[in-house]
């Protein structure tokens, strides 16, 4: 089992910045990709940012330039750093980590972008 603790959400003006971390613990050892998703009122989760165990990444073509994530495997924590934001960018940010073909989410984070 893996649990996933997030932090770093709120409230940000249309350009600000936010960033967003996300703690696992648990069966850590066993966990290769961990990465952020999201979710908006009346729309399907999506992919936003993932990270291999080496360092891999690929983002969504909407956050590109803009996110970055990164990844301190030694405090088994995710970063998202998120640089001019937009009023489409609000939802809810979950964050993931894929360990032995199973997905594991944290509670979600709310991120509102103001216009």
């Amino acid at each position: 089992q893996v649990q996933l603790v997030e932090s770093g959400g709120g409230l940000v003006q249309t350009g600000g910045s936010l960033r967003l971390s996300c703690a696992a613990s648990g069966s850590i050892f066993s966990i290769n990709v961990m990465g952020w998703y999201r979710q908006a009122p009346g729309k399907q989760r999506e992919v936003v940012a993932v990270m291999t165990k080496g360092g891999s990444a690929t983002y969504a073509d909407s956050v590109k330039g803009r996110f970055t994530i990164s990844r301190d495997n030694a405090k088994n924590t995710v970063y998202l750093q998120m640089n001019s934001l937009k009023p489409e960018d609000t939802a809810v940010f979950y964050c993931n980590a894929n360990a032995r073909a199973t997905n594991y989410w944290g509670q979600g984070t709310q991120v509102t972008v103001s216009s």
